[in-house]
């Protein structure tokens, strides 16, 4: 895990506090990546027990680094952006963990032009307790964007939807009996997928025997079996809708 220097942005560094009011980013996020391994949770669920200790944020020609508290981490394969908000610029959707109350999932985004958590889940409550993002979309097609991960995927397995609105996140459904991650694994399966009846989250059956498509209808989860699990490459073709 290497820092690479970029030379070209001007960096600033914002704690949690953050400076307040301050003009540190004149463009929309356009680019976002983890920095400063740290073993201070060493959890290990993503192979090592190195997590992130910086969230850097690209904002045109510019750079700001966000830094949790020592009694945190991001704790996550890769910071994900997608406009939540219908505002043409995207906002940043993260793990973060705590060393004392596990993981949540985080919403990054600007306010006055600084970076800010916008919202975020409850930490799941544990130690050493964990969620998989599935991906961020309009799931229902009700002009609102939905957020789904794997809450545990290792013991609970739940997948739980949260809708993003007003800057706020809610939770819409949630239902037992799914994966999308196991332990040492550096990259989480499946996602969503847009096929022909609309978007739908890729999973595996808790046993990791069966591949699922889910869809969110309303507020109902609707499950289809659509194959034998058979590693990745299994995952890889129902992702391509194949």
């Amino acid at each position: 895990m290497l820092r690479v220097a970029l030379a070209t942005f001007a960096v600033l560094a914002v704690h949690l506090a953050g400076a307040a009011g301050a003009q540190i980013c004149d463009r929309p996020i356009d680019g976002a990546s983890y920095l400063e391994p740290t073993d201070r949770y060493p959890h290990g669920v993503l192979g090592d027990d190195l997590e992130w200790g910086t969230l850097r944020l690209s904002c045109g020609a510019r750079a700001v680094d966000v830094m949790l508290p020592e009694e945190m981490v991001f704790e996550d394969v890769a910071p994900r952006l997608a406009d939540l908000d219908g505002d043409g610029a995207p906002e940043v959707v993260v793990v973060e963990s705590h060393r004392d109350n596990g993981a949540r999932l985080a919403v990054w985004g600007l306010a006055d032009n600084t970076p800010v958590r916008l919202t975020a889940t409850p930490f799941i409550g544990t130690r050493f307790r964990w969620l998989a993002p599935v991906g961020v979309a309009d799931l229902n097609g009700d002009g609102t964007v939905e957020l789904a991960y794997v809450d545990r995927p290792h013991l609970a397995k739940i997948l739980r939807v949260w809708r993003y609105s007003d800057g706020k996140l809610t939770e819409v459904t949630s239902a037992a009996g799914f994966t999308n991650h196991k332990i040492g694994e550096r990259d989480i399966a499946g996602g969503i997928r847009h096929c022909s009846a609309g978007p739908e989250m890729l999973l595996a059956s808790a046993d990791w025997q069966r591949l699922l498509a889910v869809r969110l209808d309303g507020k109902t989860l609707l499950t289809r079996d659509i194959g034998r699990h058979e590693g990745r490459a299994s995952f890889s073709a129902a992702m391509e809708c194949r």
